[in-house]
């Protein structure tokens, strides 16, 4: 599985404008929305925010990975978003999340969601790839750093 397989450029956004974890989870979902991605919004939303509730996906080092299985997808699917000056999604180390990625997976299928959720945690491990994120100017700059990862 390859990360540049799931977010071309279309499927990011530089700045996020929401406030609230909520609101970002919002913006992105309506990313997907208008890329066609899911085939039930309301579904969708309704399985994001219990499995948030179940316990947040915000992790550390600036990162959240709200995630979930639902029947209003077809086929995994990822967007990403930049928040510049990071949001409160009850990250694990307190700090507000800047880079966050929102995938959703079929009710049925569990293989490929694990993997896209081990591949995002294992490359941003590094601070460097964090660093080079936050700072992309543009999706197609952030596009290319997702190429890189395997």
């Amino acid at each position: 599985m390859l990360l540049k397989e799931y977010l071309p450029e279309s499927h990011i956004i530089v700045d996020l404008k929401g406030k609230r974890k909520i609101e970002i989870i919002e913006e992105l979902l309506e990313l997907m929305r208008n890329l066609k991605l899911i085939t039930d919004y309301e579904l969708a939303m309704h399985d994001i925010l219990a499995r948030e509730g179940y316990l947040s996906t915000g992790l550390e080092n600036g990162l959240a990975i709200p995630h979930a299985k639902t029947q209003g997808i077809e086929k995994l699917s990822m967007v990403f978003g930049v928040k510049k000056d990071g949001v409160d999604f009850e990250t694990l180390d307190g700090k507000p999340a800047h880079l966050i990625f929102l995938v959703l997976s079929p009710v049925d299928t569990s293989g490929p969601h694990i993997q896209a959720l081990a591949l995002i945690s294992r490359n941003l491990k590094e601070a460097a790839n964090r660093d080079k994120l936050k700072k992309a100017k543009t999706a197609a700059g952030i596009a290319e750093i997702f190429a890189k990862f395997k």
